[in-house]
């Protein structure tokens, strides 16, 4: 049995405007190491950043290499870093100020490899539809983002007073 399954009444789901702070904290933080690697290494792509000509269309281009270096930089970067913080520290800086962590549903135990990487592809699930999947959060009973639910990944935190513990689906009621 792991150990968090036995401990899930010390744990609460992390709401909707919790969530919204930890995400403001890591976009602040990735636009704070982002922004400058990519006007630094793709001079010829930093009118993305500055309002420059848009004319030039062929520098958006994935083909041209500095698209390809801006693509990679802007997109796949964060997404390598926001996996391996799930994976090596099961929160990224914002969830972990906010004290939360992102825990398989079934059995409150570290994320799979798959299960960070399906959860991050997620977010464009959620995102896409007026993000929908996003707000559902706030409505949900285990606060799971339609990420969350297809990852099968739930957010908690050390339980506060008078709030419903954590359940997680292996778990016996």
């Amino acid at each position: 049995m792991d150990e968090q399954r036995g401990d899930a009444e010390q744990f609460e789901y992390v709401g909707f405007w919790a969530r919204v702070g930890a995400s403001l904290i890591d976009t602040v933080l990735a636009c704070l190491v982002v922004a400058p690697l990519v006007s630094m290494l793709t001079p010829s792509d930093s009118f993305l950043l500055y309002g420059g000509d848009w004319s030039d269309i062929e520098s958006l281009s994935l083909t041209h290499t500095g698209g390809l270096r801006s693509f990679l930089l802007s997109y796949v970067l964060p997404a390598a870093i926001v996996v391996v913080f799930w994976l090596t520290r099961q929160a990224t800086p914002g969830k972990m100020a906010i004290g939360a962590r992102v825990v398989d549903a079934a059995t409150g135990a570290k994320l799979s490899t798959g299960q960070a990487i399906g959860r991050y592809l997620g977010y464009f699930v959620s995102t896409i539809p007026f993000c929908l999947g996003l707000i559902w959060v706030g409505f949900d009973s285990r606060k799971q983002g339609w990420h969350d639910k297809l990852a099968g990944t739930v957010v908690i935190r050390a339980k506060k007073r008078g709030v419903e513990p954590v359940r997680f689906d292996g778990q016996q009621r």
